[in-house]
């Protein structure tokens, strides 16, 4: 059982809800990310997504692809993401780390790091450094099923978004090939963007469930404790992602962490209320 299987069998067992924050990798500040992952597990988050900023991040709105514009400036890239995860897992050895990216930089490390070997070296050095799942926005569930199955054999899920413009089809597509859990996007549009519709979500969740077996998160619009409790009702998890890159955005370093975990306290308490 992979670390995200567990992770969410240990809630369900409690009946409780996973809390899931995301960061961009690298932002505010290039050495931050470790320390602001502990913060996120502290403050109460189950499974932690990570962003691999890159330049053309199609599915993300202004207040992440700003933040991935800034990482990529303070140079981070694929190689030191996985050194921020292998930080983290020297101190933490149970919350799950998943990856939330695009396929350019995925092929780019396999193309730079794989030296003639036949596997992925992506693959293979994401699983040495403990990432736990990966989320390629841009990977169609038809087209991932070697890809799933070598993350499958390194312990790690391959994670796909669902949206409210979803077929049946694309839902019994995407439930063949993912594991670990499937991420609803709540509004139509890109991260950040609108206001939320949990009747919506409510009329939606069931559809997705009658194809997926495996929980489902839900993530864009959440941006405090009382969507993200409206949500948590219906949802295995919640994911919160630009409302914490906004906060965080214009902190002064020793400002970052302390922030973070006043927030995401609150959301904790309220997915636990």
């Amino acid at each position: 059982m992979s670390r995200i299987a567990s992770t969410f069998s240990a809630l369900q067992a409690q009946g409780r809800k996973a809390l899931i924050p995301y960061v961009t990798a690298g932002f505010p500040f290039a050495d931050i990310t470790p320390a602001l992952m502990h913060g996120m597990v502290e403050a109460g988050a189950d499974v932690i997504e990570l962003g691999v900023p890159f330049s053309d991040p199609m599915a993300d709105g202004p207040v992440i692809q700003k933040a991935g514009e800034k990482a990529l400036g303070l140079g981070i890239g694929m190689v030191q993401v996985l050194d921020h995860v292998r930080e983290f897992r020297k101190r933490n050895n149970t919350t799950p780390v998943v990856l939330m990216g695009y396929a350019n930089p995925v092929e780019r490390y396999d193309q730079i790091h794989s030296q003639g070997a036949t596997d992925s070296a992506f693959v293979r050095d994401a699983a040495a450094a403990g990432v736990d799942g990966v989320l390629i926005v841009d990977y169609p569930p038809e087209e991932c099923e070697a890809f799933a199955a070598s993350l499958r054999a390194h312990g790690m899920d391959l994670i796909f978004l669902l949206a409210p413009t979803s077929t049946d089809e694309r839902m019994a597509q995407v439930a063949r090939v993912a594991s670990g859990y499937v991420y609803y996007v709540s509004l139509k549009g890109v991260t950040g963007s609108g206001a939320l519709d949990t009747a919506a979500v409510e009329q939606m969740l069931p559809r997705i469930r009658q194809h997926v077996h495996i929980p489902v998160g839900v993530g864009f619009g959440i941006r405090d404790a009382a969507t993200a409790q409206a949500i948590g009702k219906v949802a295995d998890a919640v994911v919160i992602g630009s409302r914490i890159i906004q906060l965080i955005e214009d902190q002064e370093h020793a400002k970052v962490v302390p922030i973070t975990i006043d927030f995401l306290r609150g959301i904790r308490k309220a997915l636990d209320a």
